[in-house]
């Protein structure tokens, strides 16, 4: 009987996919027994304050997402490989994920605490921003389909849109702003939390640092296989990309 054989690369591949899987799941669990038991109530905003082991996590992740787009856009740029324009649409499609979870926790902690759900203050302001680039990115390539300017042109769009990362960050520093300064990394000043609330934020940032990662791989994994649909049909008689 005939059997199928793994390749061992593809398995080594998988074999490290399903262990991040776990591992993502593990530290998803820890941060959840940490925000809803392990961390103490804050005693000035409430339970309210919990999101915000919700909500920096998904900022750092809109970061890294941008990130990782400009770095694959720059190496696609010079290299023209599929490779990297994968790694750029996937981690773009998964920043807007982050960034828009990042601004609906904020629009949710801000109602408790400032009393509305949204204002334009530097910081909001300059997030939604990067959404709107990120978003306009995607519409980009969707707009142009198979086109072979599509990952130029989104390139370009990725690459001169991580200049608003740095801008977001600084903007409570350059700015007066509602939102408050940074409490975890702050040049010269230890952490203002307590060690109960920093543990549980650094788990936190851990188990989406993971899902991030899996996602992401499992996400241009997805890629690659269209690719190669895309690759079979052509080699069919009459065949097209259609």
């Amino acid at each position: 009987m005939a059997q199928l054989v793994v390749p061992r690369e593809g398995a080594r591949r998988f074999e490290l996919w399903s262990v991040l899987g776990w591992v993502t799941i593990l530290l998803m669990g820890l941060t959840m027994f940490g925000v809803f038991i392990y961390a103490p109530t804050d005693s000035y905003q409430g339970i309210a304050q919990r999101l915000f082991y919700i909500h920096a996590p998904s900022a750092w992740l809109a970061y890294l997402a941008v990130f990782v787009v400009f770095v694959a856009s720059l190496l696609y740029l010079f290299r023209r490989s599929r490779f990297w324009d994968r790694v750029a649409l996937s981690s773009a499609e998964l920043g807007v994920v982050f960034t828009t979870l990042a601004l609906v926790t904020g629009s949710l902690w801000g109602r408790q605490v400032w009393g509305a759900w949204w204002v334009w203050d530097a910081r909001l302001t300059t997030t939604l921003i990067l959404w709107l680039i990120y978003v306009g990115y995607l519409m980009l390539r969707l707009s142009l389909g198979e086109s072979p300017r599509a990952p130029r042109y989104a390139a370009i769009v990725g690459i001169i849109g991580f200049i608003d990362v740095p801008i977001i960050h600084q903007s409570v520093v350059w700015w007066r702003t509602l939102h408050p300064e940074p409490i975890v990394v702050n040049p010269g000043q230890s952490p203002a939390l307590p060690p109960a609330m920093l543990l549980v934020l650094v788990v936190s940032l851990l188990a989406f640092t993971a899902l991030y990662c899996w996602l992401l791989q499992a996400r241009c994994r997805l890629e690659a296989e269209r690719d190669r649909i895309a690759q079979l049909r052509r080699l069919l008689p009459g065949g097209t990309d259609a």
